[in-house]
């Protein structure tokens, strides 16, 4: 990993400190994901990047997708 520094006015580290702590992740995790999205959309080669962790779930979601999305065990 490669250490950085950057710089933000009072009010948006607030905001982000405040976020960051809603997501339960340091303001470090929050501007690496940030930046990551953002990066994932600038000039790749494949446009279904954007999407990237967009959507959270728990590594069980795909075999129990009936539960998770019509909160029962089948259709």
């Amino acid at each position: 990993m490669i250490r950085t520094q950057v710089s933000f006015d009072e009010q948006l580290y607030r905001r982000a400190k405040d976020a960051a702590k809603s997501q339960g992740v340091s303001l470090a995790e929050l501007c690496r994901r940030g930046l990551a999205e953002v990066v994932a959309r600038v000039g790749s080669d494949q446009p279904w990047m954007q999407y990237a962790g967009v959507v959270e779930g728990s590594a069980g979601d795909s075999t129990s997708v009936d539960e998770v999305v019509y909160g029962r065990d089948a259709p």
